[in-house]
């Protein structure tokens, strides 16, 4: 029963909403329209403002602070998951549901284009952006073709998996002192030979920095998406139970079991710090360390990259988020580059 004074009883669920029948494929543990007739599963429809606000910041940044084009499609297909996710779960029909599950697909193949691409030639780089195309392309039809939910979960999951080992090899070899001194190019041993040893031992304690930002805005993102991806198993697996315990906890605390809208925050908040990661990673591949900084002054703040020069505009009284303001040989101070 629910809580006296604390909360009211669940509305009954209902079939004829105002986009219904239901066409799609999946229906989510939420009950349909018991909140109001015009959205078949309001939380899960409302979560998704997330990914739409996390979008148009990115995309903003991404003109403002002229980060890689790449990754200004790729907020733009963050964006457009979050509006097609808003769209499937108002109405509960296939073509949204397509339109929600196939642009994580194509969201995917460009950061794994931009993971991969960095650096190759012309012919590869159009070799690889052809092989891509036709891997979404032939995602797009099989999926249609089965209209198996859980063939879009694998795809989705492998290509994921792909892109974040990569990412993450490329980061350390790229970055890491030992490694980029063991894998160096002729080109980037020649360069590393021009620069005195107190410039070297700048540029490691600066990089060495960068990567424990790095490794920690990887871990945080991917613990909170990996979060997410268990309360949706735990969801799925149990939502018969799930319902009998929102009914009896009753509204608004019910909200809180609603496990789908759990997993769109939490995917949402890691997918954007990955995409803040890719910017950032390739900024130092780009040898433009000096120029960005990953601003993200607290664990409860919302991360971005950055020019260092808008931070040092800021700077009041030689601070810079907390940290006092000091260079080294031209670069910025261990302690200026701490993000939390």
């Amino acid at each position: 029963m629910p809580l006296k004074g604390l909360s009211f009883p669940y509305p009954p669920a209902r079939e004829d909403g105002y986009w219904a029948p239901v066409t799609s494929t999946i229906n989510w543990c939420e009950e349909d329209y018991y909140a109001t007739i015009y959205s078949a599963e309001i939380v899960n429809t409302l979560t998704n403002l997330l990914f739409i606000a996390l979008g148009a910041k990115g995309i903003r940044n991404c003109l403002k602070y002229k980060h890689d084009s790449v990754f200004l499609v790729a907020f733009l297909g963050y964006l457009l998951v979050g509006s097609g996710s808003f769209a499937f779960h108002s109405t509960l029909k296939y073509p949204m549901q397509l339109v929600d599950e196939l642009s994580m697909i194509y969201t995917a193949c460009l950061m794994c284009y931009a993971t991969f691409s960095f650096s190759q030639s012309r012919t590869v780089r159009r070799v690889l952006g052809t092989s891509l195309l036709s891997l979404a392309v032939f995602i797009t039809l099989y999926y249609h073709y089965l209209q198996d939910p859980v063939f879009h979960q694998n795809a989705f999951a492998i290509i994921t998996a792909v892109v974040l080992f990569r990412s993450m090899y490329v980061m350390e070899v790229n970055l890491r002192p030992s490694l980029r001194a063991k894998y160096a190019t002729p080109s980037q041993k020649l360069a590393n030979t021009e620069q005195t040893k107190a410039q070297r031992v700048a540029s490691e304690v600066r990089d060495r920095a960068i990567l424990n930002e790095m490794w920690l805005l990887v871990a945080i993102g991917l613990s909170i998406f990996l979060g997410g991806f268990g309360i949706w198993a735990l969801d799925n697996q149990y939502c018969s139970t799930i319902r009998v315990w929102r009914r009896k906890i009753g509204l608004p605390w019910g909200i809180l079991l609603e496990g789908h809208g759990w997993w769109h925050l939490m995917t949402g908040f890691g997918s954007y710090f990955y995409l803040v990661w890719g910017i950032w990673l390739r900024h130092c591949l780009n040898e433009r360390q000096d120029e960005y900084i990953l601003s993200w002054p607290s664990y409860f703040s919302i991360p971005e990259v950055i020019p260092i020069k808008i931070v040092e505009g800021k700077t009041t009284n030689g601070v810079i988020n907390g940290h006092t303001n000091g260079h080294t040989n031209g670069h910025l101070d261990r302690e200026d580059r701490k993000s939390v």
